[in-house]
């Protein structure tokens, strides 16, 4: 249950609380989440830093690194976690603050991957390999990484030609229109809270 508005601080980890309903400071510290993350080796700020640092309201380094973006969101911190922090959820709203105030943007690859698999389910319903590696490689630039096994997957018939779509497809497309304008308010609502004096400006 989300936290009322004006009952929250006007700290980072009281946004988060106020989008999530988790408390970022039930966290001990016990780095069981980190233990068992698998990009651990890979980012400099593991599940329970960015905890940490959210106890600490380190707003700027937070937003601005990169390690929120490599997240997997494979949940086995939050698997993990013995006090029901939810880190895995927690992250996913730091990306959804980062974008929103434009503090930061995912790296190209990241983000190349996503829009072109949610492109994909938008389209079909459901993934379309083929499309999805066209649609990736030309949003990141990537057009000749791993050229060498497309034979050998169009041979075993993991790669089809062409897409098939699911029943119920309008249904889908319903959600990502919600979820559109949805985004287009929560920045609508960011940029007035960060330019109060823009809409005064514009009516007057």
């Amino acid at each position: 249950m989300s936290i009322p508005e004006s009952a929250a601080p006007a700290t980072l980890a009281g946004e988060v609380r106020r989008k999530t309903g988790l408390n970022p400071a039930t966290c001990y510290q016990c780095g069981k989440c980190s233990a068992g993350c698998p990009m651990a080796v890979e980012t400099s700020l593991r599940p329970h830093d960015v905890l940490r640092m959210l106890q600490f309201d380190d707003r700027e380094q937070l937003l601005s690194s990169e390690s929120i973006w490599l997240c997997l969101t494979c949940e086995t911190c939050t698997a993990r976690c013995p006090n029901s922090c939810d880190p895995a959820r927690i992250i996913d709203c730091l990306r959804e603050t980062a974008l929103n105030e434009g503090a930061a943007q995912p790296p190209r690859n990241i983000r190349a991957f996503h829009n072109a698999f949610l492109k994909q389910i938008q389209r079909s319903g459901r993934l379309f390999e083929m499309g999805l590696i066209m649609s990736y490689k030309m949003r990141s630039g990537a057009l000749f990484a791993d050229v060498m096994a497309a034979p050998g997957m169009l041979g075993r018939g993991k790669l089809a030609l062409a897409p098939s779509r699911i029943q119920g497809l309008e249904e889908i497309r319903r959600i990502f229109d919600a979820c559109t304008r949805h985004e287009s308010d929560s920045t609508s609502t960011t940029t007035a809270q960060q330019n109060p004096g823009t809409e005064g400006a514009e009516n007057a």
